[in-house]
Order: structure tokens, then sequence, then C-alpha cells
């Protein structure tokens, strides 16, 4: 497939998450919630998660933001979904080091799914807080969950 058509294909799956987002909402009983918000560019997170034996069990997120943090929060909660809490962290490293370039550290039979669509947002810097927001609110309401 050409580039173009790649770049292409990328942005329909992003505009598609924009669009119709997956797993908008909260989450009531029992959840952890993290409010983040990036002051740069005024886009703000509220994420729910809960987690059962270790389980992310389920993931909401409500928000407003740039078409990059919405359908990045979109993505991110339907990953990790199913998820031992290791694997979801595991999967937040490897979409940070994504969107900013870097050589991904994963097994091959690892696959992003919608995620790899974000990948270009390492062409513009100024775009990767927003892409990496509700990945940022999920690890830190993980590691709190620790305490």
């Amino acid at each position: 497939m050409s580039s173009n058509n790649l770049d292409t294909l990328y942005r329909q799956v992003i505009m598609d998450h924009y669009k119709n987002p997956r797993n908008r909402g909260v989450i009531e009983d029992d959840s952890l919630t993290i409010n983040m918000n990036n002051p740069t560019c005024g886009d703000r997170i509220q994420l729910t998660l809960k987690i059962e034996n270790d389980i992310v069990t389920d993931a909401k997120f409500e928000g407003e933001g740039c078409s990059i943090s919405m359908s990045s929060a979109s993505m991110m909660t339907d990953a990790i979904k199913g998820r031992p809490r290791e694997e979801a962290l595991k999967l937040a490293h490897t979409f940070s080091d994504m969107v900013q370039g870097k050589d991904l550290d994963f097994d091959e039979d690892d696959d992003l799914g919608d995620i790899e669509a974000l990948q270009g947002v390492c062409k513009f810097p100024a775009r990767i807080k927003c892409a990496t927001l509700a990945w940022k609110a999920m690890e830190k309401a993980l590691h709190e969950e620790d305490k």
C-alpha cells in the first residue's frame, strides 16, 4: 500500500474514533477516576477504570478536545479492556514510544490495531501531548491503585 493510501486510511480511522467514540461515559460503581488536562491546547479527560483481579474489566472516558486526543482516548479504552494491569502499562509505554518516533520494543505477535493509526503523530511534536493524554491518565490511575 502506498504511503498516501496508508495516511488516508489512518486519517479515516482517527476520524471514525473521533466522530464515533468507543467507551464514552462514566463507570459509576467502585471505579478509579482520574481527571487530566493538557493546558497547552485545552484537551481534558476524565477516565474511569474498573479493575477486578488485576484485570482492566472496563474503561470509559468523558472529555473534550481535538480529534487526536479524543480518538486516542477511544482507541486506548478499547485496547486495554480485558488486559491485565501490567499489559495495559506495557501498551502505554509502547504507544508513547511510537508517537515519539522511537523504535518499538514489543513482541511480533502484538497487534496494535487501530492505535497504529496514530503513529504519524511523531511528525507533529506539538500533538504528542494530545495523543498521550488519555494514556497518561490510565498510567496514573493504575499506579495510584497500587498505593
